[in-house]
Formats: structure tokens, C-alpha cells, sequence
């Protein structure tokens, strides 16, 4: 595996929370980092923020103190993007704006050896689009990490229209050696993971809206009935309103507005009003100072059409990206347990409760409300049909 960036250090554009993290990430796996962000103050606040960090590991006892100083030794920052002429391996985390990343891997590609990799962490933009800036588009991927990315065990490894095979091999092998578990998706909107899970924030939404509970009693419902370790709103909080808000818009909008994928109001006045979740003080909770959380309606009844609900159309989307090749069914299996932390992979979920109950169950909704974002994967309706 080494053989594929040797000794090169890996450079890492963007020193935001996600390359801070993606920085550290590399450095603990023994390579040298060269990190850059055009703004000198984020750069070394991004510098304290990771030396904090990991000085609390080791006060913790969780770290020692010499592998904590070898690791923190292999990371530099640098002024500009010029240092990364022995780079075998970018990784850019800036601004989710395909302007700036175009503009970005024009100037990296005549900087960084021709045989070397440019990739992206985007989340919601096109790696296709992103690599048309380049004159050798064959050399970008995107390397998709979740948040905290030196914790979240799952990568997204994405070949765009130009990737070559070699690209797409030797970045998914070096993301593997830093101790990562990967999987390989289409480069289509919200890749596999911000895609297949959309409905367990919206349709939650959604079920709000219709006065049918409140954000607590489907918090419960999911974490109590579903086994999910997290409730839909308070992981929207967690994740930041206005991070799952532009996530949604921007798959929806790229999927030539599908309604499957439609944001709704809620998302909007929340965005709109600064509501962001935790990092604001206040979301679909609040949670200032002596703040108290409203009581779920413990409802086994109530609680049980909402999970079927929500988990219906979750499997739904995960039978459709099977079927449009987006990732391959094991693959997609790991990305919902290990990018997520659903409790079970979605398809086999489907197959458990039975594929012929999970049809009926999106007929009636499509029947009932007359849309479209109702109608159920044509592989799920086959595979159904023919047990």
C-alpha cells in the first residue's frame, strides 16, 4: 500500500472542522501532512483546535503521550498551495461552491505530480463537475468522510465520469491503510449515504407537519422502537439545520426536483431564523441554559405506524440505489450501518419484515396522498412480486 504515495506527505486544502479532522486522521496513521487554508487565522486555529484535542486524549489516558507527540509532529502548515509539489495525494475540504473547487484543482494540477491524486470531500456537488477544471480528469475522486471524519468509520471512495480505475483503486486503498472501512459509489447526488437517508429526516418532517406528533414522540418512536441511536430531529440538531437544509436542497435540485427528495417549510423557517440546532442554542430544541425538553406521548400504537412509516420509505430509497448501481448491495448494507449507525442494513431490514409488506405499505401512502414521492423502486415491486 505504501508504494502508492510513499513517503510523499498527503496534502490537505481547507482547515475547517472537516480537514482539521481529515489532517489528524492521516497524521495518526504515521503520514506526513502539509495543511493549507487561505485564511492564516482558521490555519492556526485549526492547529490549537487538533493539539487540544488530542492533549485531551491523553490526559483521558486514552492516548499516550509519545505516539500523541509523533503524530502531531507529522503535521505542517504551510502558506500556499506551492508546497504541495511532492504530494502524491490533495484532499480539498473548503467551501461546498464548484466554482471555488474548480478553481482550486486547475491551480493544483499544475502543481502536483502528474502520476498523484486530486480528490474531494464534497458531499452534495458533482466529482464529474469538479474534474472538468482539470486537463486530466482521470486523476480525481471523490474521498467522502463523515463527521468527526477521524472517528466516523465509513468513507464514500466516488468515480466520477473521467475517474480511471487506477485513481479509484489507489484511493481506496490508501483510505483502507488509514484504518478506514470504504466503499465505492456512483457519482450521483448525496453519493450513497446523504441520498439513502434523506427520508429519515423528511419523512419525519413530514409526519410533524401532519399534526400526527411532535418532534419528541417520533425522537422516541425511532430510538425506542426502531433501535436507532439517534432520533431524526435531534441528529438534524446535532448535524446543524443549516447543513441538513442545503444537503437536501441541493440532492433535490440535482435530481431535477424529484419529489421524493423535496425540502419542506419546516427546514426552511428554521434555517431562515438561525435555528440551527446545538452549535446555535436553539433548533427543534431548545437548549439553553435550564431549557426542558418536551415529553414524548409514549404511544406503542402510535409509535409503531411511525416507524414502519419512515422505515418503509428509507428501504424503499435503498432498493432504488441498488437498482440505479449507485453502490453495489453489500456495499450499500455497510454504508447505512457504519455511515449512519442505522442499527441494520436497510435491505436485509426490507427482506426481514418481508418485501411484499414494505410494497403494500408505500402503495397505500402513494394511494392515499396521490404522489409521486410515494411510488416504490421498480426493484423492490420485482423482487416482491416474485417471492
Amino acid at each position: 500500500m505504501s508504494m502508492i504515495i510513499g513517503d510523499n506527505p498527503v496534502g490537505i486544502i481547507g482547515a475547517g472542522t472537516m480537514g482539521s479532522d481529515i489532517a489528524r486522521l492521516a497524521a495518526f496513521a504515521g503520514r506526513q501532512v502539509l495543511l493549507y487554508d487561505s485564511n492564516n487565522q482558521t490555519l492556526q486555529r485549526s492547529l490549537t483546535r487538533i493539539n487540544d484535542a488530542v492533549k485531551l486524549q491523553v490526559d483521558k489516558g486514552k492516548l499516550s503521550r509519545t505516539k500523541a507527540d509523533e503524530a502531531l509532529q507529522n503535521i505542517t502548515a504551510v502558506p500556499s498551495i506551492s508546497d504541495f509539489k511532492e504530494c502524491m495525494l490533495v484532499i480539498e475540504a473548503v467551501i461546498e461552491d464548484l466554482s471555488v473547487k474548480q478553481e482550486l484543482f486547475r491551480k493544483l494540477e499544475c502543481v502536483i505530480p502528474s502520476e498523484g491524486i486530486l480528490a474531494t470531500n464534497t458531499s452534495s456537488i458533482s466529482v464529474t463537475a469538479i474534474a472538468s477544471a482539470c486537463k486530466n480528469a482521470s486523476r480525481v475522486a471523490g474521498i467522502h468522510f463523515f463527521n468527526p471524519a477521524h472517528i466516523m468509520p465509513l468513507v464514500e471512495i466516488v468515480q466520477g465520469m473521467a475517474t480511471s480505475i487506477g485513481t479509484l483503486q489507489d484511493a481506496r486503498k490508501i483510505i483502507d491503510s488509514w484504518g478506514k472501512t470504504t466503499i465505492l459509489a456512483k457519482d450521483t447526488p448525496g453519493f450513497v449515504v446523504n441520498r439513502v437517508a434523506r427520508p429519515f429526516y423528511g419523512e419525519a418532517i413530514r409526519i410533524f407537519e401532519e399534526g400526527i406528533a411532535d418532534f419528541a414522540t417520533i425522537d422516541w418512536t425511532m430510538k425506542e422502537i426502531g433501535g436507532f441511536k439517534m432520533g431524526p430531529f435531534e441528529l438534524m440538531d446535532l448535524i446543524g439545520n443549516d447543513v441538513n437544509f442545503k444537503v437536501t436542497e441541493t440532492v433535490w435540485k440535482q435530481l431535477f426536483y424529484d419529489p421524493r427528495y423535496k425540502p419542506s417549510i419546516t427546514q426552511k423557517r428554521l434555517f431562515d431564523a438561525g435555528f440551527w440546532g446545538r452549535k446555535t442554542g436553539k433548533g427543534y430544541y431548545d437548549y439553553s441554559d435550564g431549557a426542558i425538553h418536551p415529553a414524548p406521548r409514549k404511544e406503542k400504537g402510535l409509535g409503531e405506524q411511525i416507524f414502519f412509516r419512515i422505515l418503509v420509505m428509507l428501504i424503499n430509497e435503498a432498493f432504488d440505489a441498488w437498482y440505479y448501481q449507485i453502490a453495489a448491495r453489500d456495499e450499500l448494507e455497510i454504508a447505512m450501518t457504519k455511515g449512519v449507525n442505522y442499527p441494520k442494513g436497510l435491505i436485509g431490514w426490507g427482506e426481514e419484515i418481508g418485501l411484499l409488506k414494505v410494497l403494500e405499505k408505500l402503495e397505500e401512502l402513494q394511494n392515499l396522498y396521490g404522489e409521486d414521492r410515494y411510488r416504490p423502486s421498480l426493484l423492490l415491486k420485482r423482487l416482491a412480486k416474485s417471492q
